[in-house]
């Protein structure tokens, strides 16, 4: 509000920078006497000699100039504040709804892409905001003004002044939807090239250890070669819009000359008067060359707003259900009745799963790669939605209470450790801010992983670098297993958490471990079955369908899958004792 009071005050002393000049030129050079309210106003102010409307007209310009100047002072500072605060609003909302989406939207699209909506994406609406939006009213505002006060003096030469306008709109117009439609070419191979980078740069080692840099400098110039085209494809639409704007207020200004003039020497208009359009005529000609180059700031900021939306507006999210409860753990029992999955329409990933586990023990899940046991335990926090059937938590379905309840009762422990680039301490308190430093202490203690953080130079505060790439790969383990006890839920995943491990490192990961599944109902995915031999109860997946259940030794005598896994393994290790060098 404060900007528009602003726009409005500089509009005004545009439209009277004029008048002073007009004064002199009509008053005070050729002598004229006015008998319009402005000679009135200045025969009080100023008497009726020359010297004092000249004294007059000088102080009008300066008072004019310094409107002009706190308005236009104003109007920046108030639409750079606007800007700014849209732009955070605008990037909270936006990254907030990132976070809503749910798994499967991420499984599919590009996290460059996502990067670039909500950084480049969105300046492009904060450099409208502050160069172009408001200034697009003072120009309207502006030339409104202009219009009325040429139709004030001369109805007739205001029109031919304004014939050329209904061209130039329709030329701006037209140019306007093709650069947008430009614009949005650019915006998409912009988030294609954010996108390698981002993918190169993750997995920088890779790429080094296979000596593919060339490769990967090649791909990126190709991306980058593709944005170059078509941004010159939208520059050369917006380089071709502003001369032809130029030419045609060009021909408009020679219009209003050659009839001013011919008025002038036929009807006796006074120099004023003509000096009085020619001033409004380039002046409001001005403001429309202006709004045909912020149209390009403008096509930005609307492609931009168009992807945003994208996101926001999208519905793939796992919304709670109206009335959606808190979760409840009092025992930690989990039960998959007749569950059935899929990732898309081509084949199902589970098929009619139901088993249940029983409060406090521990259930392991063994198969073949890619028979779904990842997908369970997905399904369990609500990661994703089962197409059929039902999960229950101490008999609560988990689709109908908060997602917050559900997985703040529940802690992992992944095959890929993700520790953020913060220090030890932020990385152990993750899943729960409140602990304190004694907690967070004993929880390092008990995961066998304050023997190593006591010998870093800054212990605790140590940072642990980009995914925690300065620790080793047993020393992330054990961060992430005091990170899930500290969190205390009652129902603990492990999902390969000893599979990169070497023996050392995997027989201190166990004993912490073991102090971590204490008292918890767990579940455990493990590739060496020698890991679950001691589990409750081992369910063994193909195929999406749970084939068989029971202890280790009830399932060896079964003589079925998990038999063949067994032996396959034990095989294996059989022959990886045989020395490489005999």
């Amino acid at each position: 509000m404060l900007g528009l009071v602003a726009i409005a005050g500089e509009s005004i002393a545009d439209v009277a920078s004029p008048w002073p000049l007009k004064i002199v030129l009509d008053n005070v050079i050729a002598h004229r006497e006015s008998h319009g309210w402005l000679f009135k106003f200045i025969k009080r102010t100023a008497g009726t000699q020359p010297h004092g409307i000249l004294l007059f007209a000088c102080a009008a310009v300066l008072v004019i100039a310094v409107a002009d100047a706190f308005c236009s002072y104003w109007e920046k500072y108030t639409t750079t504040s606007v800007g700014q605060w849209v732009t955070h609003d605008l990037r909270r909302t936006l990254y907030a709804q990132v976070h809503r989406l749910s798994l499967a939207y991420h499984d599919t699209s590009r996290t460059g892409d996502l990067i670039s909506r909500v950084t480049t994406d969105i300046d492009s609406i904060q450099t409208f905001i502050v160069s172009g939006l408001l200034s697009i009213l003072v120009d309207i505002a502006t030339i409104a003004g202009m219009i009325g006060v040429l139709f004030y003096l001369n109805w007739q030469l205001t029109l031919i002044a304004l014939a050329v306008v209904p061209i130039l709109f329709a030329i701006v117009y037209t140019y306007t939807r093709r650069v947008k439609k430009a614009s949005r070419e650019v915006r998409k191979q912009e988030g294609k090239m954010i996108s390698v980078v981002q993918e190169v740069l993750g997995s920088i080692r890779v790429v080094k250890a296979f000596s593919r840099e060339d490769y990967e400098v090649h791909r990126l110039e190709g991306e980058s070669l593709e944005t170059v085209e078509a941004s010159l494809r939208a520059r050369t639409l917006k380089a071709k819009l502003v001369p032809i704007v130029n030419i045609i207020t060009a021909v408009g200004t020679c219009l209003v000359l050659y009839f001013g003039g011919r008025l002038a020497l036929t009807s006796g208009m006074t120099g004023g008067k003509i000096y009085i359009f020619i001033a409004y005529i380039v002046s409001m000609y001005k403001p429309m060359q202006d709004i045909s180059k912020i149209m390009d700031s403008y096509s930005k900021a609307d492609i931009g707003y168009e992807r945003i939306q994208e996101i926001i507006g999208n519905d793939n999210e796992m919304r709670d259900v109206p009335g959606a409860k808190e979760l409840e753990v009092t025992q930690g029992r989990i039960d998959f009745d007749h569950v059935s999955f899929s990732y898309g329409v081509d084949r199902e990933i589970l098929h009619d799963v139901s088993l249940h586990i029983k409060p406090g023990t521990v259930a392991a899940l063994v198969g073949p790669t890619g028979s779904g046991k990842t997908t369970l335990i997905n399904l369990i926090a609500r990661f994703y939605e089962p197409q059929r059937g039902t999960i229950r938590i101490d008999g609560q379905n988990v689709s109908e209470v908060t997602q917050a309840s559900l997985r703040s009762q529940i802690s992992y422990v992944l095959q890929d450790t993700v520790l953020f680039s913060g220090n030890i301490w932020e990385n152990i308190g993750y899943g729960r801010p409140e602990a304190t430093h004694e907690e967070m202490m004993e929880a390092a203690q008990a995961a066998n992983a304050a023997e190593f953080i006591e010998c870093l130079p800054q212990k605790y505060d140590t940072t642990v670098g980009e995914r925690g790439i300065l620790l080793s790969g047993g020393q992330r383990q054990r961060i992430a297993i005091a990170r899930a006890m500290v969190r205390q839920s009652p129902i603990l995943i492990l999902d390969e958490p000893t599979s990169a491990l070497d023996a050392n490192s995997e027989h201190l990961v166990f004993e912490a471990l073991e102090r971590l599944m204490q008292g918890k109902t767990c579940i455990v995915i493990a590739h060496r079955l020698s890991t679950v031999r001691k589990a409750d109860c081992i369910y063994v997946i193909r195929d999406g369908v749970i084939l068989e259940n029971g202890s280790h030794n009830s399932l060896m005598h079964a003589g079925g899958l998990y038999q063949e896994l067994v032996e396959t393994q034990n095989h294996i290790h059989e022959d990886e004792a045989i020395p490489l060098l005999a």
